[in-house]
């Protein structure tokens, strides 16, 4: 079984913010696994939903306003 990665790990291979992949994962729009009251990601399956073009938070960059 491979390692599962943190949200700082996923955030540095992607180039987003770790509170962003925190956000996606609260949304549940990024595949991830709580261990305890951790969120650990499987490099794999992040990878996968990116191929499979991801999913973009509702509302888009706008969402704020």
């Amino acid at each position: 079984m491979a390692r599962l990665a943190t949200a700082r790990e996923i955030a540095a291979e992607y180039g987003l913010r770790v509170e962003r992949v925190y956000e996606l994962a609260r949304q549940s729009l990024i595949p991830h696994v709580r261990v305890g009251r951790s969120v650990r990601f499987d490099r794999l399956a992040v990878e996968r939903w990116i191929e499979a073009g991801g999913q973009a938070l509702p509302g888009g960059w706008r969402r704020g306003a």
